[in-house]
């Protein structure tokens, strides 16, 4: 059975037009879904607007938008008012710019979509664009209303079809700082670096989504399964988490290392588990604990 279209309309660069359609590409419906039950009947519960004051139940065509203004002031936006700020849609994906596949960071990406031409007179001019945009390596930012929004969308090659991502408006993207202005200036060096790179060489391989289990998930299907077939359910014994002490010796461990004297001269770092200071005086230091040769180098560089 084919997919049904979220969206249908025509994408559009310069005077080329092609009759497109939109199919979700990331879905949770397939996901285990639970009702709320009332325990006592087993019926199913329903929800229900109440007056926050009164506690009466409001019926729908008494229910309005309202925007706080201050504490329990609002400003009240009836149906009509509300449908009217929806923009009109032309049913357009019109593309205003074409710019590097990379260049658009990733946090800006919302909701990706599939983007395939809607008839067999499209075909030709979908192949089109698609193999223009991969054979200059660029991906089409474009605008179209979009479930009653105006959307920015980042279109793209991929295989057979072309890839859609609506794009977080940039007042949605909170400023990185804010979850990193707490990391320290610091400068990672000696056997600590050497051993993060190890790990990562060790561990280096390809995405394969297939690989990856949604434990929870999985975990919720057998406690249903178990549970018409009258089997007891025991809940997991908690998981003990080991606290890191010793950076250097989670490190050692992970690579596999455990036990095995460290490195020359990194030994007093290995030991305290501390990063390298900057600077001149970080290169006099590595000169101290390297090769005559390498030493009187390092600190004619540090000079």
């Amino acid at each position: 059975m084919a997919p049904r279209a979220n969206w249908k309309g025509f994408l559009k660069i310069a005077e080329l037009t092609c009759p497109v359609a939109l199919y979700t590409a990331a879905s949770t419906s397939e996901r285990i879904a639970f009702h709320t039950i009332n325990r006592a009947t087993g019926h199913r519960v329903q929800r229900q607007f109440v007056d926050s004051e009164t506690g009466k139940p409001v019926e729908r065509d008494e229910q309005v938008k309202g925007y706080e203004v201050s504490d329990g002031e609002y400003v009240v936006l009836e149906p009509d008012e509300v449908a009217s700020a929806v923009p009109e849609s032309d049913k357009t994906l019109a593309v205003s710019a074409f710019v590097p596949c990379g260049e658009i960071d990733d946090v800006y990406f919302d909701r990706p979509y599939y983007l395939a031409p809607s008839n067999a007179a499209a075909h030709e001019a979908f192949v089109l664009i698609r193999e223009g945009l991969r054979a200059a390596k660029v991906a089409a930012v474009a605008q179209a209303v979009l479930f009653r929004r105006v959307r920015t969308l980042l279109v793209r090659a991929q295989g057979e079809g072309l890839v859609a991502t609506t794009l977080n408006f940039d007042y949605e993207v909170r400023p990185a700082r804010e979850a990193f202005d707490v990391v320290p200036d610091m400068k990672i060096a000696g056997e600590m670096l050497e051993l993060a790179e190890h790990i990562i060489r060790t561990k280096a391989g390809s995405f394969d989504p297939a690989a990856f289990d949604d434990r929870y998930e999985a975990a919720l299907a057998d406690l249903v399964k178990a549970k018409l077939e009258g089997r007891a359910i025991t809940p997991p014994p908690a998981r003990k988490r080991e606290k890191v002490v010793d950076l250097m010796a989670a490190l050692r461990e992970s690579a596999g290392l455990a036990g095995k004297a460290p490195a020359k001269g990194a030994a007093k770092s290995a030991r305290s588990g501390k990063v390298a200071p900057k600077g001149k005086a970080a290169s006099r230091k590595a000169a101290a604990r390297a090769s005559p040769a390498k030493a009187a180098a390092t600190r004619r560089k540090a000079s």
